[in-house]
């Protein structure tokens, strides 16, 4: 099922205004949550349980395993490589999960170990209302030899790579696969574009030819994926504002931007390895389970994380504010980003910007949108890259 082209202008403003006001709902909780990690299923370093282990103790509340076309489940056997990290990978296994461990050993005394599926390794960690595991995929294609990742939350059964003649058509089919899954199965579920900038394969312009795309990755902590854009390319947030005014201009929904690990190193942790830790997302949601979460931040009830906490959001339909929870001895920036109706192609202006724990922005008539974002002095511990601070992002909203 192709989605429609275009949506009508009055729809957008409908949803900006259950998308803000949902920030005031009582009974809501913000839970801490990271949607793209990699484990042996694919490419990670790490067993599932491990993984999750690290995750859990270190207060996150949900989080997935997004391994490369594929989900856990069937039967799998790893070979461990010869490297003093995997082998000592494997001993810290078999410490901590001892007789629960499967492996075995071949003539030329190589292990390999059998994985534990999602199935077997979910109510090891599971609580409800507490630790949530969702299943997820990135869905892994390739065009011209570009890389083109998307990953999938709560999905429910695995996705093919379809291939396509062109990035935007490949993306759109990944898109178009998700709703057709979701239509069928009626469980919420997205698909977000990941790291646009890894190899530089995805431009603002393929992005602006989607219909239905909703999420993207705002900031990855993979060392590779080129954050900060360059001389000659954008940065994330340049193509978000760019892609941004082009959708609203078209009638389409607001882009929502996500911060998150990818990691796949768990062992070495440097500036050179994909580690767990980096960024987040923060999910204002009336409950700790996939659909909840999922719907939430399809009203954009969450903000995307390298480590700054905000207390409280607002957004009235006018007036956007929030409050930061401070660090003792840590300085904060906000600011206002957005773009003017008159210059559409002027997008991503600097609109104001505070000192301080809180601040606001009322919207003009003639602003397209506006997005926040927190800048902290606290240096980003093992950070994306060398000097960065801990920073936040607030999701863009519309006048209404």
């Amino acid at each position: 099922m192709k989605f429609q082209k275009i949506i009508l202008p009055v729809l957008v403003l409908l949803f900006a205004s259950c998308a803000s006001s949902k920030f005031n709902s009582k009974g809501a909780n913000w839970y801490k949550g990271n949607l793209h990690t990699h484990s042996y299923w694919s490419d990670g370093d790490d067993y599932p349980e491990m993984i999750m282990d690290w995750y859990k103790t270190h207060d996150y509340d949900f989080v997935v395993l997004s391994d490369h076309n594929t989900l856990a489940e069937g039967e799998k056997w790893k070979l461990i490589p010869k490297s003093p990290s995997h082998e000592s990978g494997f001993q810290k296994y078999l410490k901590k999960y001892g007789d629960q461990v499967i492996y075995r050993e071949d003539s030329l005394g190589r292990i390999e170990v059998k994985l534990k599926t999602l199935a077997e390794y979910a109510p090891m960690f599971e609580k409800e209302g507490e630790f949530l595991i969702i299943q997820s995929q990135e869905l892994t294609e390739s065009f011209e030899k570009k890389p083109l990742h998307m990953n999938v939350t709560n999905i429910q059964k695995l996705i093919p790579a379809e291939g396509g003649n062109s990035i935007p058509e490949i993306l759109q089919n990944g898109l178009d696969s998700v709703k057709a899954q979701r239509d069928s199965t009626g469980v919420p579920m997205f698909l977000h574009i990941n790291h646009p900038n890894f190899v530089w394969a995805i431009t603002p312009e393929d992005i602006i030819e989607l219909n239905g795309e909703r999420f993207f990755e705002v900031y990855n902590g993979h060392p590779q994926v080129n954050n900060y854009g360059d001389s000659l390319r954008p940065s994330m947030e340049v193509l978000w504002d760019k892609v941004q005014a082009a959708y609203l201009q078209a009638g389409k929904p607001i882009l929502y931007g996500l911060a998150v690990d990818d990691a796949h190193n768990y062992h070495v942790f440097d500036q050179n390895s994909s580690n767990p830790g980096r960024g987040w997302v923060m999910v204002l949601s009336e409950s700790l389970d996939p659909a909840s979460l999922v719907q939430a931040m399809e009203r954009g009830d969450f903000y995307s994380t390298t480590g700054v906490t905000v207390k409280s959001i607002d957004f009235d339909g006018e007036t956007l504010s929030l409050k930061i929870k401070p660090e003792a001895g840590v300085s904060y920036k906000i600011q206002f980003f957005g773009t003017k109706t008159n210059r559409p192609d002027e997008s991503g202006v600097l609109l104001a910007e505070f000192e301080g724990k809180k601040a606001s922005y009322k919207l003009g008539e003639d602003d397209m949108y506006v997005r926040a974002k927190v800048i902290s002095s606290k240096l980003k511990e093992n950070p994306y890259q060398v000097g960065d601070t801990e920073t936040a992002w607030i999701q863009p909203v519309i006048r209404y």
